[in-house]
């Protein structure tokens, strides 16, 4: 008589706020994450297919679970994006180590993200603005890009948020 295959047991899966690629779960994101991602998608679009601000506000609203993203926020990210973007492209390039244009859409629009809330959010601390942003890249980008968009925002973090750092690194 053949003896049974086993199969090694797998561990309970946790009881955690990460799915299993790693990405925190939808119920517990809070409002400003959600409207970083609306955020990233509407930017996106924007860098992509050219599409006119209000035609990608419209059909970003429409989104499901749009509702409970923090609708101003968003508002500040999306048009504040797009009407500095020149600026904000400005304090990105010196820090990157190839042409804007190797840059994917997805880092792009995730790195405005993260030089507007630098300039823009005081409220918001930098680590928070570099966590939230790397996890933007990713649930949205390629492979590493995440580290790549680490890379570059700590580069950029002193320029805007100079004493935020210079006290933490005194820690």
């Amino acid at each position: 008589m053949a003896e049974p295959i086993l199969k090694p047991k797998r561990p309970p899966k946790s009881r955690t706020t990460l799915t299993d690629t790693g990405v925190k779960k939808a119920a517990d994101k809070s409002a400003r994450t959600r409207a970083r991602e609306f955020a990233m998608q509407a930017l996106y679009q924007h860098l992509v297919g050219r599409n006119d601000t209000d035609s990608i506000d419209a059909f970003t609203r429409d989104l499901v679970g749009f509702h409970k993203a923090d609708s101003a926020h968003y508002d500040a990210l999306l048009r504040g994006c797009i009407e500095s973007a020149g600026v904000l492209d400005e304090s990105i390039v010196p820090l990157l180590d190839r042409q804007m244009a190797e840059i994917s859409p997805v880092e792009h629009a995730v790195l405005w993200i993260g030089a507007y809330e630098f300039r823009h959010c005081p409220d918001v601390p930098y680590r928070v603005v570099i966590n939230e942003c790397i996890e933007l890249a990713k649930a949205f980008g390629g492979t590493d890009g995440h580290k790549y968009v680490n890379g570059v925002l700590h580069k950029m973090a002193p320029s805007f948020r100079a004493d935020e750092v210079a006290a933490d690194q005194a820690r």
